[in-house]
């Protein structure tokens, strides 16, 4: 309550009053922010299960005429890449893949591991799969730009989709990260000791000091009676007993 002035039933919170108090306390903070930080690494271990990523490229030209190449052709290719990328997210694709590789999944759970990227000045559009085996990520990569490039061709009248680059085989776990998910919990455990240790302050109304009593009772204090700690009385107790046994 040391903290807190009423006035007109308004609280005002001595900011200067609550840093203090966190740094007083800055020892439990700190322990409450590494232990949440190891318990969200120890879950992440426990309970996440491993991501592979794996991309291949594809570049998508739309040629005027097969002989020459215009920058007509350049410019048009280069704005016609988003609609690449929601033809190869298209069901026509997903279920072509799902179909081809005997899929245990549905169009919705295959769009959930895929990704489109494509760059503004660029034709190059780059297919990325997630999946819990770097061996089967990278199989459904392929699949899906080889479904997508025959659609691709068929819808936009296209006489070829190349392949710039194969799906590779992923030897590293794109996701969890165990230090980034660290870094998270401990900040959270951090922002939550800190909010119940003031929480804990700011809801303490008792009088502990002379200035609170003149501070919010608005009365003077005469005086102050000073308390005989515990370990003061054993002493003192103990200090009567010899004298006892001695006289």
């Amino acid at each position: 309550m040391e903290n807190q002035e009423i006035n007109n039933g308004e609280i005002e919170i001595d900011l200067g009053e609550i840093f203090r108090l966190l740094i007083g306390h800055i020892g439990i903070i700190a322990l409450s922010g590494i232990a949440c930080g190891l318990i969200a690494i120890i879950g992440t271990l426990l309970f996440i299960t491993p991501q592979y990523e794996s991309t291949t490229k594809i570049y998508v030209l739309n040629r005027q005429d097969s002989n020459t190449l215009t920058s007509q052709d350049m410019s048009t290719s280069t704005q016609l890449t988003k609609d690449y990328a929601e033809l190869i997210q298209s069901r026509t694709v997903t279920e072509g893949v799902i179909a081809h590789l005997k899929l245990d999944m549905t169009h919705e759970t295959l769009l959930k591991k895929l990704s489109i990227e494509t760059s503004t000045d660029t034709r190059i559009v780059t297919i990325k799969v997630k999946d819990t085996d770097p061996y089967r990520a990278a199989e459904i990569a392929n699949s899906v730009r080889d479904v997508a490039a025959e659609h691709i061709q068929s819808v936009m009248d296209i006489e070829a989709v190349n392949v710039v680059e194969t799906a590779n085989i992923p030897d590293r776990k794109a996701s969890p990260s165990l230090s980034r998910n660290g870094i998270i919990g401990g900040l959270l455990g951090l922002l939550l000791s800190a909010v119940i240790v003031i929480a804990i302050y700011l809801t303490n109304d008792s009088i502990k000091t002379a200035e609170d009593v003149e501070r919010y009772l608005k009365l003077s204090v005469l005086g102050t009676i000073p308390m005989i700690g515990k370990e003061k009385k054993s002493k003192r107790k103990k200090t009567r007993r010899n004298s006892g046994k001695s006289s």
